[in-house]
């Protein structure tokens, strides 16, 4: 069973899936397990406190893979920061290392895309072809980063994990919108989890779609098992805004922390990010998933965690999402039927 874009094409991949960027899950273990089941896995670069152990991870990525044929990328997120890191300097690490797909994301990524697609590492004479994957939450930014020169959009409708922006718009109208306005590949973030919802981004003018909750509860996967059970046993409901009076909107899970956060910014006059500083700490984030403590941080999770009720392997997720996504085309198909011309029985 295989479908085919010219997304999947274009990169070399056999699924048009592609496992997101997510903060201290994108590690060599995810991204080896989800490029060797045929789909595009994804290391994110700032789970790495340096170029230098991007590098390293990288390195370990391509053992796991032990010979293996399968693609994978390194995702960059430029993070709202006083002292923000060394962007171009985690993405010639990677380009140094043979990386030519990227997943960006953030505030004004112009600089650092073109960097990407001007680098030469030492020993090249020019550039080579690099694919890079913009994700936005608004048909504005989209039209921006087409006019960047990027070669993919991932459009993350306001169901996803993570930052969704401050406009509230769901998958269902912003893909449709994209269909419209864009002239260059998009792929479908946010909800994402099942064959139905590949079939329904396909269905939409998407060429893929990109998942990042469903990737977490997956046997490889480099998080607790109390965690991965927490997102089985939890449903569409179990998930919080926190930073919308800061305008900053974040996704994550429903937990004592997260709570907290909320009362705290719905107190009269509101809240500044010091007041919250210390419960959104990344790493107390970081020991949820060491632990198992679900309550010890907070943690990114998006409403496709009502869809997911089992641990399976990257592999098998993969072939099932891409079986269930043929059953319903097939199934659609089978609604159209010859038009009978008029008057005729």
């Amino acid at each position: 069973m295989v479908i085919t874009t010219p997304f999947s094409r274009a990169l070399g991949i056999k699924h048009p899936i592609i496992q997101g960027g997510m903060m201290f899950v994108g590690k060599a273990e995810m991204a080896s397990a989800v490029a060797a089941a045929g789909a595009l896995g994804i290391i994110t670069a700032l789970t790495q406190p340096t170029p230098e152990a991007l590098r390293e991870e990288i390195k370990r990525t391509h053992e796991l893979l032990n010979g293996r044929p399968g693609k994978f990328g390194v995702n960059i997120t430029l993070l709202p920061s006083i002292s923000p890191p060394d962007y171009p300097a985690f993405a010639k690490a990677a380009m140094d290392e043979g990386v030519t797909i990227f997943e960006t994301a953030g505030n004004n990524p112009g600089p650092l895309i073109k960097f990407i697609q001007t680098y030469k590492s030492p020993g090249q004479s020019e550039a080579p072809k690099r694919f890079v994957i913009h994700k936005c939450t608004t048909i504005r930014h989209a039209l921006s980063g087409q006019k960047l020169g990027v070669d993919c959009l991932s459009i993350d409708g306001f169901e996803c994990a993570g930052h969704p922006g401050e406009e509230d718009i769901g998958g269902l109208v912003l893909l449709a919108r994209a269909a419209k306005e864009l002239k260059i590949p998009f792929v479908a973030s946010g909800g994402f989890a099942d064959g139905r919802g590949l079939a329904a981004a396909l269905s939409l003018g998407a060429q893929g779609v990109n998942m990042g909750t469903r990737f977490m509860c997956t046997v490889e996967a480099p998080i607790h098992q109390k965690i991965k059970q927490k997102i089985v046993d939890s449903t569409e409901r179990d998930t919080i805004h926190i930073f919308r009076t800061l305008h900053n909107t974040a996704r994550v899970y429903k937990n004592k922390v997260a709570e907290e956060v909320v009362r705290i910014e719905r107190r009269p006059g509101g809240a500044k990010f010091e007041d919250i500083r210390e419960l959104v700490a990344g790493a107390r984030g970081k020991t949820v998933y060491e632990t198992g403590d679900s309550d010890a941080g907070i943690w990114s999770a998006g409403i496709a965690i009502g869809l997911i009720d089992d641990i399976p392997t990257c592999d098998a997720l993969c072939k099932k999402i891409v079986e269930d996504a043929e059953a319903v085309i097939n199934g659609l198909n089978n609604l159209v039927t010859p038009s009978r011309s008029a008057g005729k029985l």
